[in-house]
C-alpha cells in the first residue's frame, strides 16, 4: 500500500517535468499569499481532509507557475527566466553574502545597543548578552541582502537598515523567551540568560528587547510595515503553541510540523523581506518575490536545524544533541523515520516522556533515511527559493541570496 503523499520526496528528481515536493506542501499548506495564487489554486474539487492528487497539483501548479511568470516578466533580465538552479548562473561567480554585508553586520550590532539603552547596568548587560556579533546573523544579512537587490528596482532605501535590526531584536526576544519555556540551559556556546540570572529577569529581558523593537518601528511610521510585523508576532506566539500539540493522523501531523516551522522561523524572515520591499516598491509583486524568498530560505534553514539535531555533536552547535526529542518534539527527520519504524507512533503522541523514548528514538532516526529525506525537502525549498529571487533583476546582493541559499544547506552548526 502506498504510502502517505508527502512520502513520495525522494523519488521526485530534480530534472523532472511533474510538481515538485516543495509545490505539493505549499499547496497543501494554503499559503499562496497573492491573489493570482488563491485564484490558481482554487480550481477543481478536493476531498475533504484528503491530499490532493498528483494530477490536481501538476495541473494547478503549471498554470500557477506560467501565469506568475507572466505577470512577473518585467522584472527579468531580458534574456534570462526564471530558475530554480545554480546553472542559470554559471556565467557570473556567485558573490558570498558574508563579505557584501560583513560592514553592516558589525555595525548593526553596534546600533542595536544603543537603542537598548538604560541607566540599569543589569538590565543592560542582559539586554546586550546575546548582541555579541557572535550569532549567524542569518536573519538581519538576508534583510540586508534583499533590501540593496530591491533597490535597483527603486530609489530609495529609507528604513530598511532599521527593518535588518528590528528583525534581528525579534529573533533575540524570542530566543530569551523560547529558553525560558523550554527550560534550556545553553545558548550559542555559552550559558542562557535563564539559567544565570533566573527565569523572571529572562522574561522581562525578553520583553524589553520587544518593546524596543516597537520603538524603532514607530519611528519608521509605515503603518503597511507595523502590520507586517504585528503578523510576526502573531505567528510566533501561535507557532509556538502549535509546537506544544501533535496530531494523530500522519498526513495532519507533517502539514502541523510545516506551519508550525513556518509561524516559528520562516515567518520572521518572510515578512522582513517583504517590510523592506514596501518601503521602496509600491508593486505587489515585488513585495511578494521578496516574501516567497525568505519564506522559503526559513523553512529551509529550520529543516537543515531539524537535521543537525540528529548529525552535530554538542561543539558544533552550541547546545546539545537530540535536543528536540529531549523537548518532546517531532521534527522533520522523526516523521519520516516513522514511516520505517511505525513504533515511534506512539512516542510521538506521548512527546517521548516515556524512560528511554529518546534513546530509542534517535536509533531509529539513524537507522531510517529520514535525515537523507528531511535534507531533501530542504534543498526542494531552496531551489524554490532562488527561483524567486531569480525574477529580481541581476546584481551582486541578488547573485548574494542565490549563495545564500547554497550555505543554508551545506552549514554544519
Amino acid at each position: 500500500m502506498a504510502g502517505p503523499w508527502w512520502r513520495q520526496c525522494r523519488r521526485w528528481s530534480t530534472n523532472r517535468t511533474t510538481v515538485s515536493l516543495f509545490e505539493t506542501l505549499w499547496y497543501a499548506d494554503g499559503r499562496s499569499s497573492s491573489s493570482l495564487g488563491r485564484a490558481c489554486w482554487s480550481s477543481g474539487p478536493l476531498n475533504e481532509g484528503q491530499p490532493p492528487s498528483t494530477t490536481q497539483i501538476h495541473l494547478k501548479t503549471l498554470t500557477y507557475n506560467s501565469s506568475l511568470i507572466r505577470q512577473k516578466s518585467r522584472f527579468l533580465y531580458p534574456t534570462r527566466q526564471p530558475c530554480c538552479c545554480r546553472t542559470t548562473h554559471s556565467d557570473a561567480k556567485l558573490k558570498d553574502p558574508f563579505t557584501l554585508a560583513q560592514k553592516d553586520m558589525t555595525s548593526l550590532y553596534d546600533d542595536i545597543k544603543k537603542e537598548l539603552f538604560v541607566s540599569t547596568d543589569e538590565l543592560k548587560f542582559l539586554c546586550d548578552y546575546y548582541f555579541d556579533g557572535k550569532g549567524k546573523a542569518i536573519r538581519p544579512m538576508i534583510v540586508v541582502l534583499m533590501a540593496r537587490a530591491l533597490n535597483i528596482h527603486s530609489n530609495g532605501s529609507g528604513g530598511q537598515r532599521a527593518v535588518a535590526m528590528i528583525t534581528e531584536m525579534i529573533h533575540t526576544a524570542s530566543l530569551v523567551h523560547d529558553d525560558v519555556i523550554d527550560g534550556s540551559d545553553k545558548r550559542r556556546g555559552k550559558r542562557t540568560i535563564n539559567e544565570v540570572w533566573g527565569e523572571k529577569k529572562a522574561i522581562l529581558t525578553g520583553d524589553f528587547i520587544l518593546s524596543a523593537a516597537s520603538v524603532i518601528l514607530a519611528r519608521i511610521g509605515n503603518n503597511a510595515v507595523v502590520k507586517v510585523f504585528s503578523q510576526v508576532i502573531d505567528d510566533l506566539v501561535r507557532g509556538e503553541f502549535m509546537q506544544l500539540g501533535s496530531k494523530e493522523n500522519e498526513n495532519e501531523r507533517f502539514k502541523h510540523y510545516l506551519e508550525k516551522t513556518f509561524k516559528k522561523t520562516a515567518s520572521l524572515i518572510a515578512n522582513s523581506c517583504k517590510a523592506v520591499s514596501i518601503l521602496v516598491n509600491s508593486d505587489p509583486d515585488i513585495h511578494e518575490i521578496a516574501y516567497q524568498y525568505g519564506k522559503n530560505v526559513g523553512i529551509a534553514f529550520q529543516l537543515v536545524d531539524d537535521v543537525l539535531d540528529f548529525t552535530s555533536g554538542a561543539n558544533q552547535l552550541g547546545k546539545p544533541t537530540a535536543a528536540d526529542l529531549k523537548l518532546g518534539l517531532a521534527t522533520g527527520p522523526v516523521l519520516f523515520a516513522c514511516q520505517q519504524f511505525p513504533e515511534l507512533h506512539g512516542m510521538i503522541m506521548r512527546r517521548f516522556s516515556s524512560k528511554g523514548d529518546v534513546d530509542r528514538a534517535w536509533k531509529f532516526v539513524i537507522q531510517s533515511d529520514g535525515v537523507e529525506q528531511t535534507s531533501f525537502l530542504a534543498k526542494r525549498y531552496c531551489q524554490e527559493a532562488i527561483r524567486q529571487v531569480s525574477m529580481l533583476r541581476p546584481s551582486p546582493e541578488r547573485d548574494a541570496l542565490i549563495r545564500l541559499t547554497e550555505m543554508v544547506l551545506s552549514r554544519d552548526k
